[in-house]
């Protein structure tokens, strides 16, 4: 019994590998006719057993209302088999996105479908080894699904092939088509549980940038009107007959300097943990830091969505065998 089961699932496999598409495709992808495929659920092989015995009883019997009935209801089966097919058939994946995380967190897979026939498209359903999402497009035809993938190590996550399909409207069939788009999805090194604190050394001394609420005078400049009054420096301004006002700067700190060789004790994977905790930290302390990593230029100095982002892409893309 295992032997067949372990042939049946070789059998099915290879099926699997023979659908359409056979490579990744880039954005937008069209669904067309030839690469959606039918086949029966359970209840509709029930359904088409309950169909043929009451036709067989029909034609023993001679009864012709119930044959009427037994070639209405195959009809009816026929017909649904087509209406499940026109249900993927026209669809289009416009767009696949998914916002970076860190290793060891679920990823949520953004799949944008939508279809300009104006058919309605209900029960969409997406499956990704594990994971699964339902949808219906909306009145303009669009819809969206969301899977949420399991990540394990850092860098690019490929998403594979992922099995659209829909059992609408009568539940007699399952329609399904294959997707795979050329998207790969970025996920952040998973950062070290309890890190020591920030590095102190090596830092420049960040220049002050105006501000408002300062405490640093910066620089005299005209009057200019919405200027507050409490910044009007009046002794200058009686010396020079006109209005000057203060202009104030806020001291920037001390930039932060992470470099990858302060730590050349620890292996490469704890290394790059421990960076991308001290790059999470850092930003949540608001500082000025710059990253430096090995056979690149430094990133930074600075701070903000954007150079976090730089700094845990960096290290998510570093080579496994970085120097």
């Amino acid at each position: 019994m295992t032997q067949a089961g372990g042939y049946l699932a070789r059998t099915w496999a290879l099926a699997q590998s023979l659908e359409r598409p056979r490579a990744p495709e880039p954005l937008p992808v069209a669904i067309d006719r030839r690469r959606v495929y039918v086949l029966p659920t359970r209840f509709g092989m029930f359904y088409a057993a309950l169909v043929v015995a009451m036709l067989l009883g029909a034609l023993n019997y001679n009864n012709n209302p119930a044959l009427l009935l037994a070639l209405l209801l195959g009809a009816s089966g026929l017909s649904s088999l087509i209406a499940t097919h026109l249900q993927l058939s026209g669809l289009r994946l416009e767009a696949v996105s998914a916002e970076p995380v860190a290793a060891g967190q679920p990823l949520a897979l953004r799949l944008a479908l939508a279809c300009r026939d104006g058919r309605p498209r209900r029960g969409l359903r997406a499956d990704l080894d594990a994971a699964q999402a339902w949808t219906a497009l909306d009145p303009d035809g669009r819809g969206e699904l969301v899977l949420v993938l399991p990540t394990t190590r850092r860098g690019w996550l490929q998403p594979g092939r992922i099995r659209l399909s829909t059992t609408q409207p009568l539940g007699l069939a399952r329609a399904w088509s294959r997707l795979w788009p050329r998207q790969r999805l970025l996920v952040y090194p998973r950062p070290e549980a309890n890190p020591p604190p920030l590095p102190d050394h090596a830092g420049t001394v960040g220049r002050g940038r105006p501000d408002p609420l300062g405490e640093e005078p910066h620089q005299l400049r005209a009057y200019r009107p919405g200027d507050a009054p409490r910044t009007i420096a009046w002794k200058h301004s009686a010396r020079r007959d006109t209005l000057v006002v203060r202009e104030f700067e806020r001291a920037e700190g001390r930039e932060l300097v992470l470099d990858w060789r302060s730590l050349a004790a620890l292996p490469l994977e704890p290394r790059i943990s421990r960076l991308a905790a001290w790059v999470d930290q850092a930003e949540r302390e608001g500082r000025r830091y710059r990253l430096r990593l090995p056979a690149q230029d430094d990133i930074g100095p600075g701070r903000g969505p954007d150079h976090h982002h730089a700094c845990l892409r960096a290290l998510a893309l570093l080579p496994e065998a970085a120097p």
